[in-house]
């Protein structure tokens, strides 16, 4: 094989080893066929001329391949050029493959923390939104509650007052009906919802006695008259006595016996009139210990010896309302 055909070849061959596009491969060996084409025909030629034009012929064939070789230089460089930028494409389309793929993964992952975060999210909105839910219910159970405590209270307020306004009318029925009495030892007052009838012994007793006198009946038959017309009254008497200690022998032991019996004897004359019910009298002796003034003077162990009826409007309506509340 000649040189030229040597040059073509490794021409061809370097063209053909090395990593190429497909359309930069088929341009070199377009080429290449070209190259070819030109080489049969100079040959052509130089067999059909003389020595001279032979000469002259092998002057136009170096000509020719010196071009060719340059072109061929040329060409190595190129395609040296284009190897290299693929080779970097390749490195960079390989580099944004492995990270595109660790892009994703990371992606993947962020996605699936993301998810977990609002599914956990969602479930504490749903443990908020219930817990409202049973609030605003207890809520509303508090608020009727409320309301119907606040109708109770108003109930209870109403029949408070109610009591009082009967309590100050039955106050001042007995201070009318027992007029003759005040100032002689008796005295009416109305005070924490009840009515306090005092009378003092020397209105009702003699010393040392618990027969109610004449005078002192009289009282209490006047004050049983109101109780009679108004039978939803409880009736306390209690028996007081100074601190005096009793000091005849007999039925009476002591101050605080002889204050029962006083009291009783109270009871005894209330109980004579059928309109005022059994049930609502009570008889007590305090003997000694409930004074309400100094021992160590006359007029206050006077004060300290008394009967007091005390007058409480019976409460079960009011009872039964705050046991509701």
């Amino acid at each position: 094989m000649s040189f030229k055909n040597q040059c073509i070849a490794l021409i061809i061959a370097i063209f053909a080893s090395s990593c190429v596009s497909p359309k930069i491969y088929k341009e070199l060996k377009d080429n290449n066929s070209t190259l070819k084409s030109e080489n049969a025909e100079l040959f052509s030629q130089l067999e059909g001329t003389s020595g001279n034009a032979q000469e002259v012929n092998v002057q136009q064939l170096n000509a020719k391949i010196d071009k060719l070789t340059s072109a061929r230089t040329k060409a190595e460089m190129d395609l040296a050029g284009v190897k290299i930028s693929y080779d970097r494409l390749k490195d960079s389309y390989d580099a944004l493959a492995e990270n595109s793929s660790e892009n994703l993964t990371e992606n993947l992952e962020r996605n699936r923390k993301l998810l977990a975060q609002l599914e956990e999210k969602e479930r504490l909105l749903n443990q908020k939104e219930q817990a409202l839910e049973a609030k605003e219910k207890r809520l509303q159970i508090a608020q009727l509650e409320l309301e119907a405590s606040s109708q109770r209270v108003a109930e209870l307020e109403s029949i408070i007052a109610a009591k009082d306004a009967k309590m100050s009318a039955l106050k001042d029925a007995i201070s009318a009906a027992l007029s003759n009495f005040e100032g002689n030892g008796l005295t009416v007052e109305q005070r924490d919802g009840k009515v306090y009838v005092s009378m003092e012994n020397k209105l009702l007793f003699a010393s040392g006695s618990w027969d109610v006198n004449e005078r002192g009946r009289e009282a209490v038959v006047a004050l049983g008259k109101v109780l009679g017309d108004n039978k939803e009254i409880a009736v306390l008497i209690e028996g007081h006595t100074d601190n005096v200690p009793y000091g005849e022998k007999g039925l009476i032991k002591n101050n605080w016996d002889l204050s029962t019996k006083r009291a009783t004897a109270i009871v005894n004359i209330l109980t004579e009139n059928n309109n005022i019910p059994k049930d609502n009298l009570t008889a007590a002796g305090r003997g000694e210990y409930a004074p309400i003034s100094d021992n160590t003077t006359t007029e206050g162990r006077a004060k300290n010896r008394r009967i007091e009826v005390i007058l409480t409007p019976k409460l079960d309506e009011i009872s039964k309302l705050l046991n509701e509340m």
